[in-house]
């Protein structure tokens, strides 16, 4: 009945301290969880968890979880060294490209992680930005791009990876910071700040403003710091993901707005070509940023 599923369980809800960001991190969703967690202790008749705020283990827990520190590395190890005895999954080269500025912030700590549990394998950033990263697979100039919408195209297979909202940025005092979400009509006489990307790559054009009628005035910047302090400055209005701005937010630089009643919700996505799609060092490393993103990330979802 026990098996590694159930105690990776129990560390992401030690980890986490509640099931909604134990379920994001294992990629589950919250009923799924509390189901598993429940069935594993009526199968021991003991209790793993006290329901409190934080959860905690009770003694029973914190034997499992013993367990769970004491083994499960020697069977992440063991799965990679057969991936690497396989004949048909040879280990190579990995080379990473991205679409969006924002990806290098959790990206960069999951490459480090990912050079210690593959040392052999040759890893590589794609420099540059890229609106077009699908072609990137297709010239075999990347092995693995990070991209906002899943691609039709039978020869790419795309992994979710989050979901997460993006949100309006305003200075403190601008007047729109009274308000409890924006609309397109809010960014008619704005600036609208932007890195520098297609219109089809910036979901506040793509999905709230063109559709509205809504064309702002527009200025471009590469850098996620310099269009928080433009923000600052009440030089505009930007839209960047929630997850990016939560240093700025807390120091108290700029303020955020959901964009909408309901928010304006994004999703990320692994894509990698059909034929590399089951080669274990490139599952692997999709798993470890899934596993990164839902440690160090705030206030994104999983993605269906």
């Amino acid at each position: 009945m026990l098996t590694l599923k159930h105690l990776r369980l129990i560390e992401a809800i030690y980890e986490f301290g509640n099931i909604t960001r134990a379920a994001a991190h294992l990629y589950l969703t919250q009923s799924a969880l509390s189901h598993q967690l429940v069935l594993l202790e009526k199968h021991y008749d003991v209790l793993l968890f006290e329901r409190t705020r934080p959860m905690r283990l009770t003694p029973a827990g914190e034997r499992l979880l013993q367990l769970s520190r004491a083994i499960t590395p020697s069977i992440h190890e063991a799965e990679r060294d057969l991936a690497r005895l396989a004949a048909h999954q040879p280990v190579g080269r990995l080379r990473l490209a991205v679409e969006c500025h924002t990806c290098y912030d959790w990206l960069m700590p999951a490459m480090d992680e990912y050079r210690m549990r593959w040392p052999e394998v040759e890893m590589d950033l794609v420099g540059g930005f890229h609106a077009d990263p699908i072609g990137l697979l297709e010239e075999d100039r990347a092995d693995l791009v990070i991209v906002s919408e899943p691609e039709a195209n039978r020869n790419v297979v795309c992994e979710p990876l989050f979901r997460y909202e993006m949100q309006a940025l305003m200075s403190r005092s601008h007047p729109l910071a009274a308000k409890a979400w924006l609309e397109a009509a809010d960014f008619a006489s704005e600036t609208l700040i932007t890195y520098p990307a297609p219109d089809r790559l910036l979901d506040v054009v793509r999905r709230v403003l063109k559709p509205a009628g809504v064309y702002p005035e527009r200025r471009q910047v590469e850098l996620t710091i310099a269009i928080v302090q433009l923000v600052a400055s009440r030089k505009g209005l930007a839209a960047l993901p929630a997850w990016a701005v939560v240093p700025y937010l807390e120091r108290g630089y700029v303020v955020a707005r959901p964009i909408g009643a309901k928010g304006l919700w994004s999703g990320l996505y692994a894509a990698v070509r059909q034929g590399d799609a089951e080669r274990a060092y490139l599952r692997d490393f999709i798993t470890l940023l899934r596993e990164q993103v839902f440690m160090s990330l705030s206030g994104i979802e999983p993605l269906g």
